[in-house]
């Protein structure tokens, strides 16, 4: 009984990840419109949940956001809520960090390369695999709060890295067509990634002296 009891929870747990990840940007704006009231606070919402849950689309909360709002507010809504949700995950990890370290190592022996890879290399991995979106961010935030990297790099990269990835989201979301008639704006996505690599490293050698 207890088995049929978890596989049918287990079943419609799986159903419902399918439907969140089946919704489309125009089901997510339609739900933004109804709660305009809330001014920008449905939009840092989504992408601050996100953080928390890594299943839920990324990809259509900035695009719908870039859309309801416009692309300049759009952006901004994104990226302070997925800023945020990183922050809070990391702080959550840092601070159980002692007690699931030890866990983790035992149960997924191979993340113990990359925590000490983090810790050596601190702002560029972060940065890197936050500038794309189909990247876990959730497994990104707390293997930060499980290793050694300073709270200032970790925000700086975030930061940054998020600001590539959701803008470009953003950018190229608004009119998918244009792509084609404007290929300027990959072009512009990878030099605004290069200019921002560059700034973070600079910011990181500061904190480091």
């Amino acid at each position: 009984m207890d088995w049929m009891l978890s596989s049918s929870a287990d079943g419609r747990w799986a159903e419902w990840i399918a439907f969140i990840r089946g919704v489309r940007p125009e089901d997510v704006r339609f739900w933004m419109e109804r709660y305009a009231a809330l001014g920008p606070l449905p939009g840092m919402l989504l992408t601050f949940v996100e953080a928390l849950l890594p299943f839920l689309p990324l990809v259509v909360f900035v695009v719908a956001n870039a859309s309801a709002y416009g692309l300049w507010p759009g952006f901004l809504y994104s990226w302070a809520g997925a800023c945020l949700g990183a922050l809070f995950v990391f702080l959550l990890a840092r601070a159980f960090a002692g007690r699931f370290r030890d866990r983790i190592r035992s149960r997924f022996p191979k993340s113990e390369r990359f925590l000490a890879w983090a810790d050596r290399q601190g702002f560029t991995p972060i940065f890197l695999l936050t500038c794309f979106p189909f990247t876990p961010s959730a497994l990104i935030n707390v293997a930060a709060g499980l290793s050694g990297i300073p709270l200032r790099t970790f925000m700086s990269a975030i930061v940054l890295g998020k600001a590539v990835m959701i803008f470009t989201l953003a950018f190229l979301g608004q009119d998918v067509a244009a792509l084609l008639r404007e290929p300027w704006r990959l072009a512009a996505a990878a030099a605004a990634l290069i200019v921002l690599w560059a700034c973070g490293k600079k910011l990181e050698a500061r904190y480091n002296r």
